[in-house]
Formats: structure tokens, sequence, C-alpha cells
């Protein structure tokens, strides 16, 4: 049972043989240095980078289930790029636009 998903597994047209499975298993490596920045303060944050972490992983995540074959690799790592762009782009959101009303008060 085991070695037969495997073999269909290595078989698949996205499958560990070809590049449409090396380039997304290498892009979580953005992804992961993304979460790694969580513990980084919001005022590190870049908006320019976070919006294209963001729309990267939301246009690709759209692309990877319209392309045949479908590439569930590509779909996970975009996903994942979108939310913790999204996560990273409310932190940096709150925190200006607290600080500019704590700074509106006094």
């Amino acid at each position: 049972m085991a070695a037969s998903k495997l073999q269909a597994l290595w078989n698949h047209p996205a499958g560990p043989k070809t590049i449409h499975f090396w380039a997304p298993t290498f892009k979580w490596g953005i992804s992961i240095a993304n979460i790694a920045d969580f513990a980084k303060p919001p005022e590190k944050i870049s908006y320019p980078q976070q919006i294209a972490v963001t729309a990267t992983g939301v246009i690709w995540s759209r692309y990877s289930t319209v392309i045949t074959p479908k590439n569930w690799n590509l779909f996970s790592v975009n996903l994942a790029m979108a939310a913790t762009g999204m996560y990273q782009l409310s932190r940096k959101l709150r925190h200006d636009y607290s600080s500019e009303a704590a700074v509106a008060k006094e």
C-alpha cells in the first residue's frame, strides 16, 4: 500500500523528478523566514516586502489550482505565504495606527 503511494508520488507530473516539485519546496524557506519574523518588533516590518509576500501568495495560490496538473505543494506554500504576509501587515498596521493615536492624544 505505502509503496504504491510512494510510486504514485514519484511518477506524478509534479513529483520529485520535476522542477514543479522542487521550486515550491524551496519556497517554503520564505514562509519559514516570515514566521521567524513574528518575533521581530512591528516597527521593523517592511510594508513593501509584506505586500509583495501577500500578493505573491494570493496570486500563485489561485494559479496553482487552475494549472494542469494540480500542484498542491505550490498551493500550500503560497497559501502559507499569503497568510503570514497578511498577519505581518496586520501587526504593522496595528502598531502604526495605535502609535499615531497615542501621539494624537498627547
